[in-house]
């Protein structure tokens, strides 16, 4: 297993303590700006090993009984469907879902504030299904000429025109499913609301990527701006941060543009500004909170290769274009990482070269890689895991662990039933048939019981995978990469 790079107990303790301090130092009441995945933070434990997906919430939830969260999504996210990527659920989903998950930590929740509201159809069935659910929804408009127009912006027909959240807790966090749901715009129409009913109250970011006081090219910030291609996210210096404090700090393109314009709202809203950079803003301590330096710099090494390919199927199934695949091998550069410093992707290149099919490698939790090839019977990917299980088993990698007549049934409902014009069985129906299997058989019983095992580890296939494919292995907890190559495009050469 990979050593420990992060330590979550030291994080949880000085994360607490300085979101209550900057409470504080507000008057006693602090709306919170959640940057990046507050559940499921799946990145950052895989660049942070140590960091556990829910250690945001975990820390949160140490804070129960001072804190509240609102969810925010925005209306025209509602109306077009929009999904979160890595669960492929939509916003308003993921809304109730968020709920669902604040109330299981005990966090007081039950406010959604449905942004950039124009009278979407689909904005308003939603509120239908909130308000049978017994949560109160509210409504914020779109300002002309934001965030530029600061006089309209900070005034009755701006922020004052929105919907007020009513709130008891003195931490509120402001959170959503996914960016561009208007999370800031909501903390700040609500202190400028507090601020005419003579309530003390201030605002502040939680922090995660990038680490502000970890160096500009240091591999966890590189996974970062990896990791957002797609948004055009771009690492910097923070200028005004250096220019108040003379210390170099990272912050990313989006904050450091936009905060002359937040310093402008902030001395509407207060008299004067509370801070002097948008790494003022933020509450970070995962740079000081890293034991490991080797460990974390490899693991994020990985997390950049990972998001290459990633980045580069994406472009071949056209959902990126040219610009984002430059900017992931421009940080590829910055990094100084190729996948060949990796043996996993240079051992599925070289095996699908040297048989002209398709192949899948796993690298296993011990550095060991055990590759799958397909057949008549099996894709790739279940002949790599099958295998996998063999070895972590101590099972002989001849033997038989899916019985063939529970195999034949279900290659018979694949072509005769299903239309299907091949016989290979997907991960998820291996998976099936290995269960069926393993109440019959101490081999397959015993492989089945390895499963867990797999939660972690590094899978590659030469080829595209199918989503029925990428959805189990994702539920197995694997990362999943693929060469470039669409599949047809290799089962019409061969």
């Amino acid at each position: 297993m990979m050593a420990q790079g992060f330590d979550s107990a030291k994080y949880i303790e000085l994360q607490t303590k300085a979101i209550l301090n900057r409470m504080d130092s507000f008057g006693g009441k602090l709306y919170l700006e959640v940057g990046g995945k507050i559940f499921d933070d799946l990145h950052a434990s895989r660049i942070l090993p140590g960091f556990l997906p829910d250690n945001k919430i975990r820390m949160l939830a140490t804070m129960k009984d001072r804190l509240e969260a609102i969810v925010c999504v925005s209306c025209n996210d509602i109306q077009k469907s929009k999904e979160r990527g890595d669960l492929g659920v939509t916003y308003d989903i993921e809304c109730l879902r968020m709920i669902e998950q604040y109330q299981s930590y005990g966090i007081k929740t039950g406010n959604v504030v449905l942004t950039m509201y124009t009278g979407q159809p689909a904005a308003d069935k939603f509120r239908e299904i909130l308000k049978e659910k017994g949560i109160n929804s509210y409504l914020h408009y779109p300002i002309h000429g934001y965030p530029e127009n600061t006089d309209l912006i900070v005034s009755d027909n701006g922020y004052g025109k929105n919907d007020y959240v009513e709130t008891t807790m003195p931490v509120v966090l402001v959170t959503a499913p996914g960016p561009g749901s208007g999370k800031m715009a909501v903390a700040l129409s609500q202190v400028y609301q507090d601020n005419r009913k003579g309530i003390k109250s201030g605002y502040a970011k939680f922090e995660t990527f990038p680490v502000w006081n970890l160096p500009l090219y240091h591999p966890v910030n590189l996974a970062y701006e990896a990791a957002t291609v797609d948004l055009e996210d771009i690492n910097l210096i923070d200028p005004f941060h250096l220019a108040a404090h003379g210390i170099t700090a990272i912050n990313y393109n989006r904050d450091v543009e936009t905060f002359p314009v937040l310093k402008a709202l902030f001395e509407k809203i207060f008299g004067e500004t509370p801070y002097q950079s948008p790494t003022d803003m933020g509450v970070n301590h995962v740079g000081f909170c890293i034991c490991n330096e080797g460990v974390v710099k490899e693991a994020s090494e990985r997390e950049i290769v990972r998001r290459y390919y990633r980045t580069y199927c994406d472009k071949l199934a056209g959902k990126l274009g040219d610009g984002a695949v430059r900017r992931m091998d421009t940080v590829m550069k910055q990094a100084n990482v190729t996948p060949d410093a990796f043996p996993l992707y240079k051992c599925v290149r070289e095996a699908a070269s040297e048989y002209s099919k398709a192949i899948a490698g796993i690298e296993l939790s011990d550095g060991t890689i055990v590759l799958g090839k397909r057949s008549t019977d099996l894709t790739a990917v279940s002949a790599a895991i099958l295998n996998a299980l063999k070895v972590m088993g101590g099972i002989d990698k001849e033997k038989d662990i899916v019985l063939r007549d529970i195999i034949k049934p279900v290659q018979d409902m694949r072509t005769q039933i299903l239309g299907n014009e091949n016989t290979m069985l997907r991960a998820d129906e291996m998976m099936l048939a290995l269960a069926i299997s393993a109440s019959k058989d101490e081999l397959a019983k015993k492989a089945l019981d390895q499963i867990g095992k797999l939660n972690g580890c590094d899978i590659h296939c030469s080829v595209t995978q199918y989503p029925q494919d990428l959805s189990i292995l994702r539920k197995l907890g694997m990362n999943v990469t693929c060469e470039p190559v669409l599949q047809t495009r290799l089962m019409l050469n061969h």
